[in-house]
């Protein structure tokens, strides 16, 4: 065997396909695990593609990787704030996590109809109907209660808070 076959990585890859683990924390503790177990499988180098903790999953870190349960479940034995792998027959697909790694459009809580609060900018504290929504551009146009005349101003929608939804909605 040549110095050169013995020093490259072996290719599991085709041996165990690519899968998502579900790792079940500490309420909380999210960031820290997913930063704890990144660090490890660098130093160990486990073959883990990709390592997120979503916001709206509580409890919970998401692991892509080798579809290899004994490897993962060593690189998890014995950290803090880990309370274990999620098992089961069935696998993670991306489909059912794709709503977390996208972020949500800033005005999408937003509706036509919808009275706002401007909560920043040279309209702060004056209150609007909401008019249109450009959701490309998360901009919203409004029209000030205020206002001697009714002129619509084009604003970005995070700086605008809802205070009453359209009853219509």
């Amino acid at each position: 065997m040549s110095t050169e076959e013995q020093t490259a990585p072996a290719d599991t890859g085709s041996e165990f396909p690519r899968t998502i683990f579900a790792i079940k924390t500490a309420l909380g503790h999210e960031k820290t695990v997913a930063e704890n177990l990144g660090n490890k499988a660098k130093r160990k180098g486990a073959q883990i593609t990709s390592i997120i903790a979503p916001t709206k999953l509580r409890g919970y870190v998401l692991i892509e990787g080798v579809k290899n349960e004994k490897a993962i479940e060593e690189l998890i034995k014995g950290m803090q704030y880990v309370h274990g792998m999620v098992g089961g027959e069935k696998d993670i697909s991306l489909k059912e996590i794709e709503h977390y790694l996208a972020p949500k459009p800033i005005v999408a809580d937003i509706t036509e109809g919808d009275i706002v609060e401007i909560i920043s900018g040279p309209f702060k504290g004056e209150k609007a109907r909401v008019k249109q929504i450009d959701a490309a551009k998360e901009e919203i146009t409004v029209e000030l209660f205020e206002a001697m005349v009714s002129i619509p101003v084009t604003i970005k929608g995070d700086v605008v808070r809802v205070i009453e939804r359209d009853e219509n909605r």
